[in-house]
């Protein structure tokens, strides 16, 4: 019998002709992640031909200079040769004060097909997003459906979040502006809308009836790199919980939108941080634990403190862990632990689910005291999938014996196809003109309004964070957290 193979349908709909100006393009997050996902676009043939990149710096060397400089950092971060020679002719250089409308001329004259998708990239401090957007108003390089990408963070705190926006708003619609966390672009995160709402299994089982408690962790083994000047005015709870582990809860716990458009998935997205119980005052006490590492060890190599990294003493937070609540109906009573940190043991992001007990156990003796719950384990990185333990028999006669076991799946082992990055999907989806993955307004604002309280609230009560050795996971207190409600944090390395 021959087997009948279904066509291989295209996965997205093409990117249209584009010019993409990166500004900051000299910067770190524009040399080791945006230039090398445009690079493997376009290898992958997903750029059209004659499509431009610009890159605007303010200072510099020669735009011949930049164009080299360039491709020995694409090489640096593991781009290959042949890959490299394809990009660099369609990038170019300009210099420019993006906040200056009147040095924005020579880039005006390049932007010169209005039947190109045109889109700016500010891969720039939040502090320049105001001016940078009135500038190219002025310039009038925001017309005919000029695009605006805004990199994550929006603010510092709802205050300036809403300065941006109203700022944004005011030169360039909703529907025209991507505020971009590039968490919402990894493959896993995606697919989380397709476990709920693709799979009887799990949609029914989606809520406090069969869920004891939920874990998210978002763990770094990096400490400051270059980041210090900026990181000690802002902390792992706005760079970290403000935008990325939020924005996986709420994908977690959204209700099922009634299409895949943009505005309804966020609609729902928005109705999840709306429903988030408080935690100001004196609650921070109880529901939250900042802390800051000192010297320790990775990998066997010693890494400094902190405080020896900064060249001071400070009380800026490098690990939160909260507990939270939703006040719905569907997760009512369901504790959900959030947690983030840098320097810690090992690099990983996950979502772990763990389901509630039996309520009776027919097993005899040691057999039914060897039984766990179910846990789902949604693995974003590294090995992105899915782990589902399960209770299995353990095989051969005589004596009943229990164990926990995993079933595996992995996105590198399930499919023959190369997953894209984060930035890769997130570009092109850009110039596609598909919100989606992007935050709006009412998002971003929502978040804040939960973020603000608390850290007002460790103003007052809370200004010393705990310390943790670095390469560990975090401080004691964030342990007894979850431990005295009879629960413990999911440990990938202790993992069945």
């Amino acid at each position: 019998m021959v087997e009948r193979r279904l066509p291989v349908m295209p996965e997205r709909t093409p990117v249209p002709l584009f010019d993409l100006v990166l500004v900051g393009a000299t910067g770190d997050l524009a040399l080791r992640k945006l230039f090398p996902a445009l690079a493997r676009r376009a290898a992958e043939g997903v750029l059209p031909d004659g499509s431009r990149i610009t890159g605007v710096v303010r200072s510099g060397d020669s735009p011949e200079a930049l164009k080299e400089h360039l491709g020995t950092k694409l090489r640096e971060h593991g781009v290959a040769d042949e890959d490299v020679r394809r990009l660099l002719p369609i990038v170019e250089f300009v210099k420019a004060d993006i906040a200056d409308a009147a040095s924005l001329s020579g880039l005006a004259e390049r932007l010169d097909d209005p039947n190109r998708v045109r889109a700016f990239y500010l891969a720039t401090p939040p502090d320049r997003f105001i001016p940078a957007s009135r500038a190219l108003k002025s310039a009038g390089l925001l017309e005919g459906g000029t695009r605006l990408v805004l990199e994550k963070p929006l603010g510092q705190d709802l205050a300036s979040a809403r300065a941006i926006n109203e700022a944004v708003a005011a030169v360039l619609p909703e529907s025209q502006t991507y505020r971009i966390d590039h968490y919402l672009g990894k493959e896993t995160v995606q697919n989380l809308l397709v476990l709920r709402f693709a799979n009887t299994l799990f949609e029914r089982s989606w809520s406090e009836r069969d869920i004891d408690h939920v874990q998210i962790t978002v763990a770094e083994t990096v400490g400051l790199e270059a980041r210090a000047g900026y990181y000690d005015k802002i902390g792992a709870l706005r760079d970290m919980v403000q935008n990325h582990v939020l924005q996986l809860l709420c994908l977690f716990a959204i209700e099922p939108p009634n299409t895949l458009t943009a505005d309804a998935i966020r609609d729902e997205k928005v109705r999840v941080l709306r429903a988030l119980k408080p935690i100001s005052g004196l609650d921070v006490l109880q529901k939250t634990v900042r802390g800051q590492y000192i010297r320790g060890s990775l990998d066997g190599s010693p890494v400094p403190g902190y405080a020896e990294e900064l060249g001071r003493e400070s009380g800026t937070e490098t690990f939160v862990s909260l507990r939270c609540e939703l006040e719905t109906w569907r997760w009512a009573g369901v504790p959900i632990f959030l947690r983030t940190g840098k320097r810690m043991g090992s690099r990983y992001s996950e979502i772990v689910v763990t389901f509630r007990k039996l309520p009776h156990l027919i097993f005899p003796g040691q057999a039914g005291a060897a039984v766990e719950a179910n846990r789902l384990v949604i693995r974003l990185q590294p090995n992105d999938g899915l782990q589902l333990q399960m209770m299995m028999k353990v095989p051969g006669s005589g004596r009943l014996k229990l164990v926990p076991r995993v079933l595996d799946l992995r996105y590198d082992t399930a499919f023959d196809e190369r997953t894209p990055d984060a930035y890769e999907r997130l570009l092109t989806d850009v110039i596609r003109g598909d919100q989606t993955l992007f935050m709006r307004r009412d998002e971003v604002e929502t978040a804040w309004s939960f973020i603000d309280p608390i850290v007002e609230g460790w103003k007052e009560h809370y200004a010393t964070p705990h310390r943790y050795v670095a390469g560990t996971s975090g401080p004691a207190q964030a342990v007894a957290l979850i431990e005295r409600e009879g629960r413990s944090w999911s440990d990938p390395e202790l993992r069945v």
